[in-house]
This record gives structure tokens, C-alpha cells and sequence, in this order.
């Protein structure tokens, strides 16, 4: 996305360029109808929609010595307006990022075209997935899904959610949602728009399949564990652009994907293909939430391996064609060396000439002669 100049013509309203540069406040209008709706009785049923988490189960447990009700959730059709407008607030967080703290920085490095549109691209997925994996990570440790790898499909279907799970699934769909919109509002360049849609249209898939087969717990894993990858590479990529000398996070990147890409096919090969497949609640029942059938096992494991040797095909290029670019840097930098050292060479005989025979002499008018 290219710096944004500021001019003192104004663009007339409601055109591309208005719209453009002023898409954040645009937003930030459209969200404040919905809190401001919270304000009034008729309006404040149809404002929760939108802004609270939907579709509250109360449990009571007997944990302790007294009897304790427990907030559970499930998701439905009314999720959808949720997702909505925490992609309005997704697009908001993305302009604040933007302007307060990316556009600063590059007007004092002076980035190249090329590298400005990738250093916004990976300054916003850097704060994405720092909060997204601490945020996931916190959820495993407090649902205990990591010291007991059993619950990923023990009590299948995993209709009930906690309030965090169900709110990180929502924040996740208004994050990749509010992506399409930042393609137009960030003129992101035709070449680059299909790389874009392929892996937004990814993250959307998994993630809503997920959520809507009852998957959400080998969802969080396997998000967590991408996250934590994704984050190395973007913060390597803002750290070379930095300095391109400093190279290493690449290289902890390329042996951490490889093992990342090998761990999502284990995990997701023994929850799906071991796990649910020899689980007792087998059948399909849409109204249970229930999809533990043959079909949708086969379906959900071949995206999952798809996506992996997609993933890893984009990496073996990506590495391939650094090594190029690599090999061919090296050979330019032989080539010029024998040609400095002729020239340095050539020089010294020159001026060893004029001292030894003198500027006057016969034989260096000889040679100037001829």
C-alpha cells in the first residue's frame, strides 16, 4: 500500500479517493450506530446481535461444596451478525495500525515500492498473529487441551463452548472477512490480489468448516501452532527489511514450518482418522450437531492434507528461488572481482612505466606512438 500523500484538494464525496482515505472514519461511524443502539429499548434487542455473543447455555456443576452455574455457547445462524461487526472493528484496528504506526516508519526508512507494500503486509500480520497465538495459546492452558491430547475428540460433538473459544472463533472469521474489503481499501495491486484471495479464502474455510462441524478444539491446536510459525516469518521479513544482512530468522523459519506442516498432518491424521473414527457417537444428526460419519472424515482430512502440500509447495519454490537468487548474487560478485583486480593491475604498470623510463623518455614516446 503506497504512503498515502496529503493534499489540500479534497476528492468529492462518496468517490473511490474519498472513500479511501476515509474508509476508517466511514467504519468507525457504522460501528457507533450499533453501540448507540445499546441505548434505547427498541433498538437494544437488535443491537445485541451484532454486538454480544449469541446463544447462551447455562450449566450447573457440583464441583465444589455449593452448586455452581457455568456459561457455555453454541453457534447458529445469529453468529453472522456478530462476525459482522467485529469485521468493522477489524478494519478499524487496521487503519490505527496503519497510519500511527507503520506509515510512520516508512516514511523515515524510504522503502521502494516492492518493499513498502510487503512491509505493511507483514506489519499487519505480525500484530494479527502475536495476538491471536497469545490469545489461543492462554485458551489451551486454561482448557487443559494440551496436557490431555484425549479431549481433541473425546466427547464428540463439542457442541458447548467456553465464552473465549466462541469469542475467538468469532474475532478469526472478522479478521479474514475484513481482509477482502482491505484489498480495495489498501489499492492493493492487481498482480497481488489472487496470492491474497487464495490464502484469505483458505483461512476462511478451515476456520468456519471448523467451527461449523464441531471441530473447534483440533481447530485451536492446529491455529495456535500456524500462528507461531506465520509470526517467526513476518517478524524475520520486518527484521531483514531492517537490516538484509540479518538472515537467520529465515532459516529458524524454513526447519519450524517443516516440522509445523508434519505436526498438523499428525495431530489432524489422529483426532479424525483414529479418534473420532473409533469413537462411540458415531452418525450423522444435524440437529445433535453431530457429523462423526465416514464422508465428512475423508472430506476434512483431504482439505487438511491439501493444504499442507500446497503450503509446502509454495515453500519449496520460495526456498528454491532464494537459493537462485542466492547463487547468481555470488556469481555477479566473482565476476567483478578478477575485473577490478586487472584494472588495479593494470594501473600499477602504467605508472611503473612513466617512473621507470621517465614521462620524456624515448622509449615511453615509443610506446605512446604506438
Amino acid at each position: 500500500m503506497p504512503i498515502r500523500k496529503k493534499t489540500n484538494k479534497n476528492p468529492p464525496v462518496l468517490s473511490h479517493e474519498f472513500v479511501i482515505q476515509n474508509h476508517a472514519d466511514i467504519v468507525s461511524c457504522v460501528a457507533m450506530v450499533f453501540l448507540l443502539g445499546l441505548m434505547f429499548e427498541v433498538t437494544s434487542k437488535f443491537a445485541v446481535l451484532f454486538i454480544t455473543v449469541q446463544y447462551n447455555v447455562t450449566i450447573s456443576t457440583n464441583d465444589g461444596p455449593e452448586e455452581t452455574a457455568v456459561n457455555h455457547f453454541h453457534h447458529g445462524i445469529k453468529d453472522l451478525a456478530t462476525i459482522f461487526f467485529y469485521m468493522l472493528v477489524a478494519i478499524i484496528m487496521h487503519a490505527i495500525i496503519q497510519e500511527y504506526v507503520l506509515d510512520k516508519i516508512n516514511r523515515k526508512k524510504h522503502f521502494s515500492k516492492t518493499k513498502h507494500s510487503k512491509f505493511n503486509e507483514s506489519g499487519q500480520l505480525s500484530a494479527f498473529y502475536l495476538f491471536s497465538f497469545g490469545w489461543g495459546t492462554s485458551i489451551l492452558l486454561s482448557e487443559n487441551f494440551l496436557s490431555n491430547p484425549v479431549t481433541l475428540w473425546e466427547g464428540y460433538p463439542h457442541t458447548l463452548m467456553p465464552f473465549q473459544m466462541k469469542f475467538y472463533y468469532i474475532c478469526q472469521l472478522g479478521y479474514w472477512l475484513h481482509a477482502l474489503p482491505e484489498l480495495y481499501f489498501q489499492k492493493t495491486k492487481k498482480e497481488d490480489i489472487p496470492r491474497q484471495l487464495v490464502y484469505i479464502f483458505l483461512y476462511l474455510v478451515h476456520i468456519a468448516g471448523a467451527y461449523i462441524l464441531n471441530l473447534n478444539r483440533l481447530c485451536l491446536v492446529l491455529l495456535v501452532l500456524h500462528y507461531f510459525v506465520e509470526l517467526l516469518f513476518h517478524v524475520s521479513r520486518l527484521v531483514y527489511f531492517s537490516n538484509e544482512q540479518r538472515q537467520m530468522g529465515f532459516t529458524i523459519w524454513a526447519v519450524l514450518f517443516v516440522l509445523g506442516r508434519l505436526l498438523t498432518l499428525s495431530l489432524s491424521v489422529l483426532t479424525v482418522g483414529f479418534g473420532l473414527a473409533t469413537a462411540e457417537n458415531q452418525g450423522f444428526d444435524l440437529a445433535a450437531g453431530n457429523f462423526n460419519v465416514l464422508f465428512v472424515r475423508i472430506t476434512v482430512l483431504a482439505a487438511i492434507c491439501l493444504t499442507q502440500a500446497f503450503m509446502m509447495w509454495k515453500f519449496i519454490n520460495f526456498q528454491l528461488r532464494r537459493w537462485r537468487e542466492h547463487a547468481q548474487a555470488q556469481a555477479l560478485k566473482k565476476k567483478q572481482a578478477p575485473s577490478k583486480s586487472k584494472s588495479k593491475k593494470d594501473k600499477a604498470n602504467g605508472v611503473n612505466g612513466v617512473n621507470s623510463h621517465g614521462a620524456d623518455s624515448p622509449r615511453a614516446r615509443k610506446e605512446k606512438l604506438s
